[in-house]
């Protein structure tokens, strides 16, 4: 073939999400994409429903209607949201307007893929920094810091792991950190967190200039299907993303369930405290099992498997009970359990206790 993409791009492994199906299995127990156990809203169902007759029509580019529901619900000023397909249209939008050949993208090393994919699209350089015990190091992310670095992503909290860091390190973070590098604070699992010392970053977006929070409706919302995510940005770089993002990046039926779906406050007052319940199960559970397990705040728990982690989950995977694997995270000898229904959480126990038997 005679056109040829850039040499950097064939050098990108792409993204590979959860498993979805296994072969032979008459019960599919799906624990490895973080989907919300108990689904979405009723209230998302019927708005989706009532659009069946509309899909002809173009969706408002601007979304201002999700985007003033968004900004009642979370107290935030309206002008500075940009909603995308997914917060991580809004993570490759931040890196094609922010940095390019030559320049460097931080994250933490156990961060989500897209950071250094995002980083090779465009031809800059992804720099991992490590970890403390699998929890984000603010000091070293502050020492991998050059006159090349252009942006800082901290997923808090933080997937794969499941471990976050307080408001007090992050704004840490942020006050050592020079003012022309971009930090975004990706909060996907914000909604899930209970630790009082916690902080999602949307007061840092209203104090800085150079702060920007990503957040989704495809967590605790239920609608991963639908691709629905969005930013608060200064006003500076709201407008440079407008300038950027497709005319009508948020579909009809998304800003729609979007807006549905912050209507049922109930829906998501059960979802947190469904998952307090099963990260409390879940983790006795495995402990009981001999698997070491790490602390999390969100709807998954990162297991530690030892050097079988592969063979352990092709057996879960024989059952039909799906997690997913980490190697590509560079934690071989784990595995990410996704928290489901009370039902399936005991399924996943009795599978994994019949591996180890």
């Amino acid at each position: 073939m005679s056109i040829q993409p850039r040499p950097d791009i064939m050098q990108i492994m792409p993204y590979i999400g959860g498993e979805a199906k296994a072969d032979g299995a008459t019960r599919l127990v799906r624990l490895a994409s973080n989907e919300n156990a108990h689904g979405f809203s009723n209230l998302v169902a019927k708005a989706y429903q009532d659009l069946a007759t509309e899909l002809h029509r173009y969706p408002d580019g601007s979304a201002i209607e999700l985007r003033t529901a968004i900004a009642k619900q979370y107290d935030l000023n309206v002008d500075k949201i940009v909603c995308g397909a997914g917060s991580e249209e809004i993570i490759s939008m931040l890196i094609r307007s922010y940095a390019g050949q030559g320049d460097e993208i931080l994250y933490s090393k156990h961060g989500f893929l897209m950071y250094p994919i995002g980083a090779k699209i465009v031809g800059a350089t992804p720099v991992a920094a490590e970890e403390d015990n699998l929890r984000t190091d603010i000091n070293a992310l502050l020492d991998q810091v050059t006159d090349k670095t252009k942006i800082l992503f901290v997923a808090n909290p933080n997937n794969p792991t499941g471990s976050y860091i307080t408001d007090k390190e992050m704004r840490e973070l942020r006050d050592n950190l020079r003012d022309d590098v971009l930090l975004v604070i990706d909060s996907a699992y914000a909604e899930y967190v209970t630790k009082p010392d916690y902080a999602c970053g949307k007061d840092m977006v209203d104090e800085y200039d150079n702060v920007v929070m990503l957040r989704t409706f495809s967590k605790i919302y239920g609608l991963a299907g639908l691709r629905l995510g969005w930013s608060y940005c200064p006003p500076d770089i709201a407008d440079v993303l407008n300038r950027v993002r497709g005319p009508f990046n948020a579909n009809l039926v998304a800003q729609a369930a979007g807006i549905a779906a912050l209507q049922d406050q109930e829906f998501i007052k059960k979802s947190i405290k469904h998952n307090a319940e099963s990260l409390e199960l879940v983790a006795s559970g495995l402990d009981v099992l001999g698997i070491e397990n790490y602390p999390s705040v969100c709807n998954f728990i990162l297991a530690k498997f030892g050097e079988n982690s592969e063979d352990a989950r092709l057996f879960l995977k024989s059952k039909g009970v799906l997690i997913r694997q980490m190697g590509v995270y560079d934690l071989h000898d784990c595995l990410r359990i996704s928290l489901g229904t009370t039902e399936e959480n005991q399924i996943l126990l009795e599978t994994i206790k019949e591996y180890k038997s």
